[in-house]
């Protein structure tokens, strides 16, 4: 039996995307003491309302997913609020689970916390080597901040809080609010409304040129599980596939699983975003012997076929920003 699997653990971000595929890993893999609050249950920028769950739930083990984060739009319109909600929730959970004896914190960073300009595959050891991307910077480094203080609570008070760099998930119940989605869920719901209208093309930003690197929901998922299992560590560690996609490449890809045949248009007006992304994936395989499994266009077809499952639901529950619970 794993180690991990009596004890009481605390999900943060449960009813978010990659939330609601990490209580499915957990569950299928036998864990039955699963606290997931959602934001209305818990406000997790207020230090009192995160000291009343210690105390309802009494974890032993965090798993902190939760933030506020959105595509280079949604961070360009809120620079001020995804720095200060995402950096006092890791703040504040963090040194109450040291507070309340908690005995192990996993701590989810971002890819937007490398620098700009760092060499192609991305590695661990060149996460301090440059300020990152301008435009999701202030999102990035408040994320970065769990991982300085992951290894000062570890050096002063012995505390056990491992860092995961997840690259940018896709799969299954995504984020389709075009307010806050990332490049693939936008993609696919503009090529699809495109298709319904009879639209003769669809404009993207940037010039196409920049890479992106993703890994299925479902794989990540796993990941964490793994780690918060084998993982002890006080090195950050990539999550990822190891591929790697231009987004002219990702654009076509998706205009033709989703079956639209009109004209792409690039509005080099607006960023590129981060030149490339692309994972080094071997520390994590080292460390707890995670790997990607899924093939990345059988992913794609699983996300496009859910969305078109499910999107006269979407449209009455989504809210910019609501994933900090």
């Amino acid at each position: 039996m794993d180690r991990q699997q009596g004890k009481r653990i605390l999900v943060t971000g449960g009813h978010g995307f990659l939330g609601s595929h990490l209580l499915k890993a957990l569950e299928d893999g036998g864990y039955q003491q699963v606290a997931a609050p959602s934001l209305e249950e818990c406000d997790l920028t207020v230090e009192n309302e995160i000291k009343r769950l210690y105390l309802e739930v009494k974890p032993q083990v965090i798993i902190h997913l939760a933030a506020v984060v959105g595509g280079i739009g949604a961070n360009r319109e809120n620079p001020g609020s995804f720095f200060y909600q995402n950096l006092i929730m890791g703040v504040q959970l963090m040194e109450q689970a040291r507070l309340s004896g908690v005995e192990k914190f996993v701590a989810l960073g971002t890819i937007c916390a490398y620098p700009k300009f760092t060499p192609v595959p991305f590695s661990e050891q060149d996460l301090w080597n440059g300020y990152p991307e301008e435009t999701n910077a202030p999102y990035g480094l408040a994320k970065k901040m769990l991982l300085v203080q992951a290894q000062a609570y570890r050096q002063q008070y012995d505390f056990n809080a491992i860092y995961l760099l997840p690259v940018n998930l896709y799969g299954p119940r995504d984020n389709f609010n075009p307010q806050s989605s990332h490049v693939i869920p936008a993609l696919i719901k503009k090529c699809l409304e495109a298709k319904d209208q009879g639209a003769p093309e669809i404009t993207v930003w940037g010039d196409g040129s920049a890479t992106r690197e993703f890994l299925y929901v479902q794989d990540a998922a796993r990941g964490i599980v793994l780690a918060s299992q084998k993982y002890d560590g006080p090195e950050p560690v990539n999550l990822g596939s190891g591929m790697e996609i231009s987004i002219k490449d990702l654009v076509e890809l998706i205009a033709r699983l989703t079956g639209f045949q009109g004209k792409i248009t690039w509005d080099t007006s607006q960023p590129n975003g981060q030149p490339r992304r692309c994972l080094n994936t071997q520390r994590a395989y080292e460390y707890f012997g995670f790997q990607a499994e899924q093939d990345f266009e059988s992913g794609l077809r699983e996300t496009i076929h859910w969305y078109l499952a499910n999107r006269p639901v979407l449209k009455s529950h989504h809210k910019a920003g609501e994933s900090h619970a």
